[in-house]
């Protein structure tokens, strides 16, 4: 057997996902080059994701993605959307001249292109639709159990699957695989046993991409998906997509260290785990949202973000002409609040990352408050990200209220931070190369800190 015949087998081998989708056509015009790009493969290939960063117009994408699968099977195609963002959709049509009808039950489904909030899900029938489109589609990781299961067994059928989202970090396996497993391509399980190992070196004993699996995985990947982080990752023009760093500014509050100490303890010694950290915030409560308030009370639109029912309660009389969005509101006084806001109806809003924090854009505001931070970095970047997008006119600025106990917390969404962007630019590579099938190799280099006693180092002469 010659050399090029065993890499003919062995290529022969590699998990491939077989086309099963329709040839485009008629593309909207306002598709720009990359958006098109990703709207033609996802309608090719039948079950495809697309992981674009905020602000690179997934909705238009998701739009005509839906508008094609009705036109070439007669049914209604339904897209599935965070709170707020169904009306957000509606828009969007309008604006690109795609016809979409925002439903709240299987009575009002007709033919087209239907949008509802996932919340709504239980009251449509899934096996009605020609095609489904999951808009924030990384939601499927924050979901119970039962509601992913509820999701992956509803469209299982469905012979046009689009799951849309921003790029997410290429360590979060459990992230793609889900997707994979929506759109009936691999079990995320099945998808861990393959390539990743579970690396007990850790505490967390997190998944790793086997070293010799690299190319391998991120080829699978790019064979039902299409990533880009600017439109040049797919071949488009940046012009207008590169935005100015974030102007962040920090604040701290000082926490009264003589309070809630425990018995033989002369001052609290904070404990800022990811489990206790509530318990520590609460002491500082008071003094955090009067800052943010202080911050927050000005005449132009400000985002005012929050972690507990408490802090925002406190927030929202605090602050100027500010509404506030809860949990516990009914989904019809949300969507009026936050549309609203988009609006200019209401100049401030406070409320929670994991609320608002995904898919509504507000490029008309500038001005983020941080009342309160968790160790979520996908919540913290999600939230950044509703001003800070294509589109926004303005210097984004961001004010963070911490307490001297919580340089903890910080420390460890800002290492986060750096550890996204790296791991986006990774990504983008390995998906540009397997793209492109330029067989570039995509070196694996974990680097693992080491330190070694002095009688050990050596000293060169």
């Amino acid at each position: 057997m010659t050399v090029q015949a065993y890499r003919d087998y062995i290529a022969s081998k590699a998990s491939q996902v077989i086309p099963a989708g329709m040839t485009p056509r008629n593309t909207s015009a306002h598709a720009k080059m990359h958006q098109e790009i990703a709207i033609e493969y996802a309608l090719s290939r039948g079950k495809a994701a697309m992981f674009l960063d905020t602000g690179l117009g997934k909705s238009l994408c998701e739009l005509e993605f839906a508008r094609q699968v009705v036109e070439e099977t007669g049914k209604p195609v339904l897209i599935l959307t965070p709170l707020a963002v169904s009306g957000q959709m509606i828009r969007e049509g309008q604006k690109f001249g795609i016809d979409a009808r925002q439903i709240k039950d299987q009575s009002e489904v007709g033919i087209g292109i239907m949008v509802a909030n996932y919340e709504r899900l239980p009251k449509l029938d899934p096996a009605c639709f020609g095609g489904v489109v999951l808009d924030e589609s990384s939601i499927l990781k924050s979901f119970a159990g039962r509601t992913r299961n509820t999701l992956m067994d509803a469209f299982r059928g469905t012979p046009f699957k689009l799951a849309a989202t921003a790029t997410p970090s290429p360590n979060d396996h459990t992230e793609l695989g889900n997707h994979a497993e929506f759109l009936g391509i691999m079990r995320q399980q099945e998808m861990l046993s393959h390539w990743f190992i579970n690396d007990t070196s850790t505490a967390s004993q997190d998944w790793r991409l086997k070293g010799h699996a690299v190319e391998a995985f991120w080829s699978w990947v790019a064979s039902w998906s299409r990533c880009a982080t600017l439109p040049s990752d797919l071949g488009g023009d940046d012009t207008g997509y590169v935005l100015p760093d974030v102007v962040r500014n920090m604040h701290e509050v000082t926490a009264d260290r003589s309070q809630d100490v425990e018995q033989g303890m002369l001052f609290r010694i904070p404990e800022m785990s990811a489990t206790s950290f509530h318990k520590e915030k609460k002491l500082t409560l008071q003094a955090r949202c009067e800052r943010a308030a202080e911050l927050a009370n000005h005449d132009e639109p400000v985002t005012v973000w929050c972690e507990t029912n408490e802090e925002s309660a406190l927030l929202a009389k605090m602050i100027d002409g500010a509404v506030e969005v809860r949990g516990d509101q009914k989904p019809e006084e949300k969507e009026r609040l936050l549309l609203g806001f988009a609006d200019g109806e209401f100049r401030a809003i406070v409320t929670k990352p994991k609320l608002a924090g995904f898919g509504v854009n507000w490029q008309h505001c500038a001005h983020a408050v941080f009342a309160s931070i968790s160790f979520s970095y996908e919540q913290h970047y999600q939230a950044v990200r509703r001003s800070h997008r294509f589109g926004q006119k303005q210097q984004v600025v961001n004010d963070i209220i911490i307490a001297d106990t919580e340089d903890a917390i910080w420390r460890a969404v800002h290492g986060k931070a750096e550890k996204h962007q790296e791991m986006k630019r990774r990504m983008a590579e390995a998906m540009k190369s397997a793209q492109s099938q330029a067989g570039v190799r995509v070196a694996y280099d974990r680097p693992l800190e080491l330190a070694f006693p002095k009688w050990l180092e050596t000293r060169g002469s």
